[in-house]
């Protein structure tokens, strides 16, 4: 019997129309779409979703796209760099720039430097004075009468006055 496609050009499984939910039929697509978000680093539960379908289904169908996820970033970061050196062969002078950039991240990698930009060292910062409360602040604050004013000046008198007897 001939393969039977659909109008995306996906083939029908064997049992569409008949009793229970047909059985998830892995296309190219998806398989391309699966590996892409291995190399973005997403969970199997994530990438499930994205697809509609339960992780079972995905380790089952994507197991050969799943097991390779230690090196997936690496394969399509080398996938772009193939891509990149066709344009610069071809005398494309964007593809050029793009590539030129390209090695300059490699190269950065190779020394021993991270792609991504370290975090600054936390700088120690001093320690917060102590919150005082309502109550507090206006003891304090009693304690320290503003000079600029009469009254003030005459608490300032009187404070005096009484540290000194």
């Amino acid at each position: 019997m001939a393969e039977v496609f659909d109008l995306f050009g996906d083939p029908v499984p064997a049992n569409w129309g008949g009793r229970g939910r047909p059985e998830h039929v892995a296309s190219q697509q998806n398989r391309n779409r699966v590996s892409l978000l291995v190399a973005l680093g997403w969970s199997n539960a994530r990438i499930a979703a994205a697809l509609f379908i339960t992780q079972p289904t995905l380790r089952k169908h994507y197991f050969s796209e799943l097991k390779y996820r230690d090196v997936a970033r690496d394969r399509l970061v080398a996938q772009l760099g193939v891509k990149l050196l066709d344009g610069v062969n071809a005398g494309n002078v964007s593809a050029i720039r793009e590539f030129q950039k390209y090695l300059e991240r490699n190269d950065l990698m190779l020394y021993g430097q991270t792609q991504q930009p370290q975090k600054p060292a936390p700088v120690d910062k001093p320690a917060k004075p102590e919150k005082l409360g309502k109550k507090a602040a206006a003891l304090a604050a009693a304690h320290q009468p503003d000079t600029g004013t009469p009254l003030g000046e005459l608490m300032m008198r009187r404070q005096q006055a009484s540290t000194q007897h």
